[in-house]
């Protein structure tokens, strides 16, 4: 099988550029931050860090008056980070509720956005504390937002079929998507399930290639989080549905040089928000009141694996999960499914 590096290659490249492009938007003791977080993170990680970091040093520079005596963002120094205290950073999250961002937009966090801005601030006070460039570690001193748990959303068994029958038939649609419905069906149905017979990340489905795919093993090879590399398996049903786009992919002599696996209607390979929009599209036919997103698709596959073998264990490998808690807590079912399970396991009297 071919390795699938170059997609991942390149959207590393693409990282590296834009978290480059808004250091220069931030002081130059941040550059070394930036450097010694490197070995431990992925570049999407540091790109989300480096948002974060604009966002905060904006509200620092234009929201408080501790950098009073600096013109600008790059006057300031590491030492100048001692002046601000827990009580600063708290005012922060509050902030974060509703403003205007560095371009005039206005944004908004909910307390999940707030504990991931909260987590890039923690990660830098810690870095340059550890670096003992800093007095204190002020920000580890400031309490995560409370998290209320999400309901978690999914398909029924019987969703899922009508799902893919839409994806496959184009009913429900109207106008120009019902056009393009003629030349991406055989596409998008191959795409929708393999998403529900793997469970795959979005990520992982489209930097997959051709060359990836073994079937006479049912396997193929993707890139995890972290650039991990590893095999996954699919069933007979999943191996039809890429068979048949395969077979009109190949028959398009416009991909001879193109190696990607799904493609999108300009010969080029799909992207994550190509896949998220016709996922939308054929979820807002088959369940109107439910937020589908791919990764509900991946909820619903944890879950029926799960329900199918009842071994938390396995579904966290075949999803990728470092921590089963992380299963626990994001696959609708199987906390609920754990608990009736053991329901009568405990004998109050003997019979």
């Amino acid at each position: 099988m071919a390795t699938n590096t170059s997609y991942f290659t390149e959207r590393s490249r693409k990282c590296t550029q834009k978290i480059r492009e808004i250091l220069k938007e931030l002081p130059d003791f941040m550059y070394d931050y930036f450097v010694g977080i490197e070995n431990n993170t992925s570049e999407l990680t540091r790109l989300n860090y480096a948002y974060d970091m604009r966002t905060f040093f904006h509200y620092l520079m234009n929201g408080t008056n501790i950098f009073h005596d600096k013109s600008s963002v790059f006057e300031l120094e590491v030492s100048d980070l001692n002046r601000i205290k827990s009580t600063h950073i708290e005012r922060y999250l509050s902030y974060l509720s509703s403003y205007e961002d560095e371009e005039g937009n206005q944004k908004v966090n909910t307390e999940r956005g707030k504990a991931r801005k909260l987590a890039s601030v923690r990660s830098m006070f810690k870095y340059f504390y550890r670096h003992n460039l800093l007095d204190a570690d002020v920000a580890s001193k400031v309490p995560t937002p409370k998290l209320h748990d999400k309901s978690i959303i999914r398909l029924e068994v019987d969703e899922v079929a009508k799902f893919i029958d839409t994806a496959e038939s184009g009913y429900g649609l109207e106008g120009h998507a019902k056009t393009y419905h003629e030349h991406t069906k055989v596409r998008d149905v191959a795409l929708v399930t393999l998403l529900l017979g793997t469970g795959m990340r979005i990520s992982e489905c489209v930097g997959l290639n051709v060359g990836d795919i073994d079937f006479s093993t049912n396997g193929l090879k993707i890139t995890r989080k972290g650039g991990n590399q590893t095999i996954l398996y699919f069933s007979d049903e999943v191996k039809v549905a890429l068979v048949d786009w395969l077979n009109e992919r190949n028959s398009n002599p416009n991909l001879v040089n193109e190696d990607a696996l799904f493609i999108s209607l300009q010969n080029k390979r799909i992207s994550p928000r190509a896949v998220q929009k016709l996922v939308k599209k054929y979820a807002g036919i088959t369940t109107p009141l439910k937020h589908i997103t791919p990764h509900k698709l991946r909820s619903t596959y944890g879950t029926n694996l799960y329900r199918e073998t009842g071994d938390i264990y396995i579904v966290a490998d075949v999803l990728g999960h470092k921590d089963v808690n992380t299963t626990k807590k994001h696959y609708a079912a199987i906390s609920e499914d754990m608990r009736r399970n053991v329901a009568d396991k405990v004998k109050l009297r003997e019979p």
